[in-house]
């Protein structure tokens, strides 16, 4: 057993923190473990929020990390609807609304992020929400009801899922985007182009460079107004146009951040005592050589789990390929890797089959893939991108190969 006589207290109870608490025990931390989250909800898994969850496909009890018994240990306190004011470094103590401070031995930062606000005149109308907790998602779901014209700002992950799983539902669905197309801060322009395809064979309306000037309405919203003067009809509207970084319960305790606390490759801040994961971290990143700050669950749970075993005391290292995913109507998207930089794309596959691969290289390195219903060169990817594999960009076009194949005869 480790860490007997001591207490870990984890701020956040996201799946981050959910993962730190398995990771403990699954160890065999002996310590206390205290949870404190601002949700009334334990740790839950967000990706479905915006896919299945939406789409009334599972209960909200199917999104839980663990189940409750999980939580049922005489060694684990949980406080839900607990909201953290600030951490007192030198008293090593949490304080909280309306309750004693929590004092801790070691602590686990899993604040999160928050969806970025957009501000325009009639942002705060009835009608207008965030996707980013269960109680967004049953907002949404029950202005869905009785509503004709649905507005998404925002052409990321969450918009375009919110847009596949309500236009599947027979509702009237128009994206409005700033840039020019869609995820362009994580694909390549040949992803691009193959998803705007699909929206708008689905019935979704595009509006691509397009920017909300105002949303109109008396009290609840009733329009969408671009910046280029068009009057979109809207009588429900969802934003999601990025995150931003909880971070400022670590600014305001003295941590060392930048766009994200930031941490080690053992996941320890600029206080020995103190640790953080997920969202709210920037960490370095040897694959890519330099820092960054992650917005994925894979992120979160390997950060938790190496934080969680560095307060074991069995030494762990976060190095870890990037990788996420995103599910459009029949489509699995799955990303490895960061195709920032890149000098070179190569296709793998049909598009027009729905089943494809764009890899990415840079000085004839792969360093990412975005695979479309083809999860085969996803998983082969990760290991070729963490080792800097070098491969013939002529000889990837080669479908018929797998990666792991044209790897192994690759003289470089």
């Amino acid at each position: 057993m480790t860490g007997t006589g001591e207490r870990i207290v984890i701020a956040g109870a996201g799946h981050a923190a959910g993962q730190v608490v398995a990771t403990l025990r699954q160890q065999k931390f002996a310590g206390q473990i205290v949870l404190v989250g601002d949700e009334p909800w334990l740790p839950y898994q967000r990706p479905p929020l915006s896919k299945k969850f939406l789409a009334g496909e599972i209960p909200s009890e199917r999104l839980y990390f663990k189940p409750g018994s999980f939580y049922e240990d005489p060694l684990i306190e949980v406080r839900l609807q607990t909201r953290i004011t600030a951490i007192d470094r030198q008293a090593k103590s949490l304080k909280v609304d309306g309750d004693e401070d929590i004092g801790y031995d070691k602590l686990v930062l899993a604040l999160g992020s928050r969806p970025r606000a957009l501000n325009v005149e009639g942002a705060d109308l009835e009608g207008v929400h965030y996707l980013r907790s269960i109680s967004d998602v049953e907002g949404i779901s029950a202005a869905l009801d009785g509503s004709r014209h649905l507005v998404i700002v925002g052409a990321g992950y969450i918009g375009l899922e919110v847009a596949a799983v309500t236009r599947a539902l027979g509702h009237d669905v128009t994206v409005v985007e700033m840039a020019d197309r869609v995820m362009s801060r994580v694909v390549s322009p040949e992803i691009s182009d193959f998803y705007q395809i699909e929206h708008a064979n689905q019935g979704v309306k595009l509006r691509l460079g397009t920017t909300v000037a105002a949303l109109s309405g008396r009290k609840r919203v009733e329009g969408v107004e671009t910046g280029d003067g068009e009057m979109i009809p809207a009588d429900l509207v969802v934003v999601g146009i990025g995150i931003v970084a909880n971070t400022e319960l670590a600014v305001d305790a003295g941590l060392e951040v930048d766009d994200g606390i930031i941490v080690d490759d053992h996941c320890q801040t600029s206080d020995t005592d103190i640790y953080a994961v997920g969202d709210c971290t920037r960490h370095p990143n040897r694959i890519y050589g330099r820092s960054l700050r992650l917005e994925s669950v894979h992120n979160a749970v390997e950060q938790a789990k190496t934080a969680a075993s560095n307060l074991c005391g069995k030494e762990s290292q976060y190095t870890q390929v990037p990788w996420f995913w995103s599910d459009q109507y029949d489509l699995k998207l799955q990303i490895a890797g960061l195709s920032e930089g890149y000098d070179d794309v190569v296709i793998r596959g049909n598009p027009a089959e729905k089943s494809f691969a764009c890899l990415y290289l840079r000085e004839k390195r792969l360093i990412a893939v975005d695979a479309v219903n083809a999860p085969r060169d996803f998983v082969q990817s990760k290991a070729l991108i963490a080792e800097g594999t070098i491969i013939a960009s002529d000889r990837l076009a080669n479908a018929d190969q797998s990666l792991k194949d044209l790897a192994a005869a690759s003289p470089g």
